[in-house]
């Protein structure tokens, strides 16, 4: 007999409103469970709970609560607002998580013990089942997803440990799906998947294709990558993407786009140089690895340092862009070739190769610090710097922002709504 495996829907949007504009494109693609994320939850209530009830009467609603402490009190409103199932963490005492199922017996709902955190998840699983919980949650951890472990290892080992429902939440698409089913998943949590899809409905069903079929259905959204991904998913984003997800982080000041609409996007490869001295930073075509940026410190005042010349050779080299804090010329021929270029100055005349300054240092530029194998990102809205050991963090970020706004877009559209509107822009000002 096939092992039916549900698909629930994380609804982790703030408003109400948007919140039922997702559920009713996941009902519609054939998504089984509907959850009230604990961001939801906590923005608008136990309302948002009786809403979907009173829409969706048929559909099992999830508050997820994550109780730590009143379970019983939790559980029993959670249940009176339309509940069909609530969640406790694992890593609550023993008579929290008691309490909660308990309280469910008394008000007809089901308790899932979310194992989030916990040191031994396999061991509190099978106290959970013992007490009377319905379900266990294992998450994915997307940071096991990043740097290629199995992060489908617990999930495995719960599922064989526990014959209650297994459910497998965090960071899951139509692709990775396959492998939450296959590591014993009776309840697969999709998110951001499915509400920041353009169309949640199309997306719901891709989901529950790859997951009846037991085949992946390609998706180039909603994945998140580690290090040797960061060219592939910084080119799929934007300069002002990268910022707000970086808690707005602004770009090197001063820079002026030399080509308009080309986009640069590799690791940065350091030149510090005097005014107009061109000699190191030509040297340093030769020495930077093909892909790499070459970020120019001449300390942000004429003569150039940079022309046509040293433009064709950095073509020739396959690097993907310089950045001159400092003086550019022949700016024609360089849009004419179409390399990506920002400087703070355009000027025609250049100084002399005198061999001054020095390759593959830290600079400082307007405040900021850019050391070699940080990475850069720099198109007609400006440039951003990634530290090294915040890129892959950046470039996820930047991702999210990516794909939350494709979804806000297509409700503005949808629904001939302003921005305002469509997010509730007033009701989050700040009091």
């Amino acid at each position: 007999m096939t092992r039916k495996v549900r698909l629930q829907v994380a609804l982790d949007f703030v408003d109400t409103s948007r919140a039922l504009k997702c559920a009713r494109e996941a009902v519609a693609g054939g998504v089984d469970v509907i959850e009230v994320g604990t961001p939801l939850l906590k923005a608008e209530g136990l309302d948002v709970v009786r809403a979907l009830h009173a829409e969706f009467p048929r559909v099992p609603i999830v508050c997820d609560a994550k109780t730590m402490d009143a379970g019983r009190a939790e559980v029993e409103i959670a249940a009176k607002a339309g509940a069909t199932i609530v969640t406790v963490l694992g890593v609550a005492s023993d008579t929290t998580v008691q309490e909660c199922v308990e309280a469910g017996r008394n008000y007809g709902a089901q308790v899932y013990v979310d194992l989030l955190g916990h040191p031994d998840p396999v061991a509190r699983a099978a106290q959970a089942e013992a007490w009377g919980a319905a379900l266990v949650g294992v998450h994915c951890p997307i940071d096991q997803q990043l740097d290629g472990r199995d992060p489908f290892v617990v999930p495995r080992r719960v599922a064989g440990a526990v014959s209650i429902s297994v459910a497998v939440p965090a960071g899951l698409h139509s692709e990775t799906v396959v492998d939450a089913v296959a590591a014993g998943a009776s309840v697969v949590i999709v998110g951001g998947a499915i509400n920041k899809a353009e169309d949640a409905e199309q997306a719901t069903r891709d989901i529950r294709r790859a997951i009846d079929s037991g085949e992946r259905v390609a998706t180039e959204l909603f994945k998140r990558g580690g290090e040797e991904s960061l060219r592939e998913i910084l080119l799929k984003v934007s300069v002002p993407n990268v910022s707000d997800g970086f808690h707005r982080r602004p770009p090197l000041p001063g820079l002026v786009p030399i080509t308009p609409g080309a986009r640069a996007v590799g690791p940065v490869y350091t030149v510090r140089t005097a005014p107009g001295d061109w000699a190191k930073p030509v040297e340093a075509i030769d020495h930077a690895p093909p892909g790499s940026v070459l970020v120019i410190d001449a300390g942000g005042v004429p003569p150039a340092m940079w022309g046509e010349l040293a433009t064709y050779s950095a073509i020739e080299r396959g690097l993907a862009g310089v950045v001159i804090h400092g003086a550019i010329r022949d700016t024609p021929e360089i849009r004419r070739l179409g390399f990506p270029a920002w400087a703070t100055h355009t000027v025609p005349h250049a100084g002399e190769p005198k061999g001054f300054g020095e390759e593959s240092v830290a600079l400082r530029i307007g405040g900021f610090l850019i050391e070699p194998g940080d990475w850069l990102v720099a198109d007609d809205d400006g440039v951003v710097t990634l530290p090294r050991a915040q890129a892959v963090e950046m470039a996820n970020r930047a991702m999210d922002v990516l794909e939350k706004e494709n979804r806000v877009r297509r409700e503005i559209t949808d629904e001939g709504k302003t921005l305002a509107e469509v997010i509730e822009l007033y009701k989050w000002e700040k009091r």
